[in-house]
């Protein structure tokens, strides 16, 4: 059976294809599913440990229908996808003597969900799990990782805006622009549908494990290609939304800012998406306090205006369609505008969209299964072909601002994997020197970025300006910077040792490094850095 998931930092939904209709469904998992009338079933990304050691832990709707969602208690986890991959300032609790980190927390709650699925569905012979376009090649590494224990034989990973892309069904359109606003992160994406072609190629995908048998190669239907053509994100989302309504609560009542606080708020938030006016009720059990929260969509738009939410959107926005100028798509080249997550049904947020683009482009009737469902359809013989979203680059010191900066090798938009490699001569820079250092990072935005961390017990964002470079670096650790040993040593005025930089299949940074004196090869096609 062909399982996709769409791990969200909120919400986790996942589809399965049916052989019979030919058309994928969402599976509702009894105990971990929300029930909801409007909305299919939706999976918390919650989870509470129970035993750290034995790796015992209870995940989704069971977490909050238990009373475990006290975020007083170490053992509760929610919005820990933001954490996966990213350097987090703040404190990672000791449980049973071991300590969490969000990674394991990550792979407990996605193991969870693959034991669950093949209890009440059967076997699991292929998995496609959909990706932030934003997250670092940590994040995918991470993933990797976890879907080798997995037992499934065949497993992919794909872009969230293109399987949404896919998921709405538009295979009859040109140029599709998708806005994916769930609870942690915004991913705008530009996707061209190619005409359909007689499949050619190798499996599809980005493949994190894969069986001996191939899809691609058994298969005679056609397929479909997906080319993505700009993107831009940032960790944004409803989960940042909720707390400002609760810091609006706490200004103006006084009200304490807790898990069941933080529920109310969200509830006041997704009301407000279909009325006007929203209100719900608060009592405190154990003061015998009550408040009511009231909150209307004029006062939604000053909160979300007061913490520079249209801001950061239009940020996003401009970013893209520059990409999009850049390959000559215009704005009127757009076929249509598909909007999914949860955060992309406020009103707001459409009005928003409206500002650029005219509303009969503007899709949003699938905002929550058009992920999984799109992410099977690469598991039914669709391919997708895909660009690096950050640049890697080498550090240096700059000399005019006195710090240390970053100058890109490969930049993004680059194609994988590279054919061709980027060429880099250096020399010595002093005499006698035994060995060449060199740094190298992955690249995140070279005009602002957003940085991840703890405000007290709560994990925020905040945005990086000034011209601040978010970089991931690979190598900048001890026995890891040296990327030449020279026998003899080298010495100034004279080039030494060539690099050539090439990004494989797994999107991953290789360098091969040679000796212009001695003509000796010293690193040959070196992973530079297994990301963790």
């Amino acid at each position: 059976m062909a399982i996709a998931i769409d791990f969200g930092t909120s919400n986790t939904v996942i589809a399965r294809w049916n052989p019979v209709t030919q058309q994928p469904e969402t599976i509702n998992l009894p105990g971990l599913s929300l029930q909801q009338s409007l909305n299919p079933p939706l999976i918390p990304s919650l989870l509470y440990v129970e035993d750290a050691i034995q790796g015992q832990v209870i995940i989704g709707q069971e977490v909050r229908d238990r009373g475990c969602d006290l975020k007083t208690d170490p053992r509760f986890f929610r919005t820990f996808k933001r954490g996966i991959g990213a350097d987090i300032q703040g404190f990672l609790p000791e449980i049973d003597g071991k300590i969490i980190s969000f990674e394991q927390v990550g792979e407990w709650f996605l193991s969870q969900i693959i034991t669950q699925i093949t209890s009440v569905a059967g076997g699991v012979d292929s998995l496609v799990i959909t990706v932030p376009v934003d997250s670092f090649e940590s994040y995918r590494y991470w993933l990797g990782n976890v879907c080798q224990g997995l037992s499934v034989e065949q497993v992919r990973i794909l872009d969230e805006p293109t399987a949404a892309a896919l998921g709405y069904g538009l295979t009859d359109q040109d140029v599709l622009l998708v806005v994916d606003f769930g609870g942690g992160t915004l991913d705008l994406s530009l996707v061209r549908l190619d005409k359909i072609t007689q499949a050619t190629s190798k499996p599809v995908g980005f493949l994190l494990k894969w069986g001996n048998k191939s899809l691609a190669e058994d298969s005679k239907q056609k397929v479909k290609t997906a080319r993505v053509l700009g993107k831009a994100g940032q960790n944004l989302g409803g989960t940042d939304i909720d707390n400002w309504i609760v810091d609006y609560f706490a200004k103006t009542q006084g009200m304490a800012v807790t898990p069941l606080t933080l529920r109310l708020a969200e509830r006041v938030k997704i009301q407000l998406s279909t009325q006007t006016q929203a209100s719900e009720v608060y009592f405190n059990d154990e003061t015998f306090e009550s408040y009511e929260l009231e909150l209307n969509r004029e006062t939604l738009e000053t909160i979300l205006q007061e913490n520079n939410f249209f801001t950061r959107l239009d940020d996003s926005m401009t970013s893209l369609l520059q990409q999009g100028r850049r390959q000559g798509i215009e704005v009127a080249d757009i076929s249509a505008v598909l909007l999914v997550g949860g955060t992309s049904q406020l009103p707001a947020v459409q009005q928003w969209v409206q500002q650029y683009f005219e509303s009969e482009k503007i899709r949003c009737e699938k905002p929550f299964e058009a992920i999984a469902q799109g992410a099977l359809q690469i598991a039914q013989g669709v391919e997708i072909k895909d660009f690096l979203y950050h640049s890697y680059g080498i550090r240096y010191w700059d000399k005019r601002h006195q710090r240390h900066s970053w100058h890109p090798i490969i930049k993004a938009g680059q194609a994988y994997p590279m054919t061709q490699a980027v060429e880099l001569v250096l020399g010595a820079s002093r005499e006698n020197q035994p060995s060449i250092e060199l740094i190298m990072g992955e690249l995140g935005a070279e005009t602002g970025g957003t940085e991840v961390y703890f405000d007290g017990d709560r994990l925020i964002t905040r945005r990086l300006d000034g011209g601040e470079t978010s970089v991931k670096p690979l190598n900048d650790r001890d026995g890891a910077r040296a990327i030449a040993n020279l026998t003899p040593p080298g010495f100034p005025g004279s080039d030494r040792v060539k690099i050539l930089f090439l990004i494989d299949d797994k999107r991953f940074l290789r360098i091969t490094v040679e000796d212009l004196l001695t003509n000796e090869t010293l690193l040959e096609n070196q992973l530079v850095a297994q990301l963790s």
